[in-house]
């Protein structure tokens, strides 16, 4: 069974994507608002607590894990799969962009994901420079329901200007391509916005993976908030969530 495991509600949009191509592949997914978020963990803490999510996925059947979360992805070459496969949002980002062609290429994201370097250092072995911006703000809003207050408006546009005449802008965030439309208003009408969500679930697709079984939504916080959430900022109307708590050491 795939499973997809974010920090809130960024990885929907994969939730998303996959139903949208795969149609009746069962998802289970896991958002783990009841920690800290997973952009401000030290690499430490981060990568024990993935360690601990796969673990508590693979209990309830998953047996191919999605990271929707590009913070998470930084560390993917740290975590213990167990026997699990699993793939993050950063390879995926690389070469949907590559794809593209980009002559001037940006990049928003979270902070962990941006002082990572772990996009420039991709690029740079492909010989493509990129100009990063650290956009915290805006995931932190649309996890909140936020996607087209003023607030949000303006926050996009002080991050985006610097970039407003890139060729390409990679969203190197899952909750991004919720506010498609805010983000193109703040650049030139000719820049492109690469959402690697396709890119992922064309890799998700060759997992050939069964259809038999139900979705499923978890969260160790507040599962009204991540209902509230999903439909807000992606449409998704979630009937049900399971609050299950768990700390690194005790799974439930």
């Amino acid at each position: 069974m795939l499973g997809i495991i974010d920090w809130g509600i960024g990885g929907i949009s994969i939730y998303k994507a996959v139903k949208e191509k795969l149609g009746p592949l069962p998802i289970i997914y896991f958002s783990d608002t009841g920690v800290t978020p997973y952009g401000k963990m030290t690499r430490a803490e981060l990568v024990s607590r993935l360690n601990a999510g796969i673990q508590f996925l693979k209990g309830k059947g998953v047996t191919h894990l999605a990271l929707g979360c590009n913070a998470a992805s930084t560390v993917i070459d740290l975590i213990e799969p167990k026997g699990m496969t699993v793939e993050g949002m950063i390879a995926s980002g690389v070469a949907a962009s590559l794809k593209k062609r980009p002559t001037r290429l940006g990049l928003i994201g979270g902070r962990r994901t941006v002082l990572s370097g772990a996009y420039r250092t991709a690029f740079a072995a492909r010989g493509i420079s990129i100009e990063q911006r650290v956009a915290q703000p805006l995931s932190g809003l649309i996890e909140s329901g936020d996607t087209g207050s003023e607030k949000l408006r303006l926050e996009a546009r002080r991050i985006l200007t610097p970039l407003k005449n890139c060729s390409h802008i990679l969203l190197a965030c899952t909750h991004y391509p919720a506010i498609a439309n805010v983000l193109k208003d703040c650049v030139s009408g000719e820049t492109v916005f690469v959402d690697p969500s396709s890119e992922l679930v064309g890799r998700i697709e060759k997992w050939k993976l069964s259809v038999e079984g139900n979705d499923v939504f978890m969260t160790s916080g507040s599962a009204t908030k991540m209902k509230m959430a999903a439909v807000n900022a992606f449409g998704i109307t979630i009937r049900d969530v399971i609050r299950c708590p768990f700390t690194n050491k005790t799974l439930y």
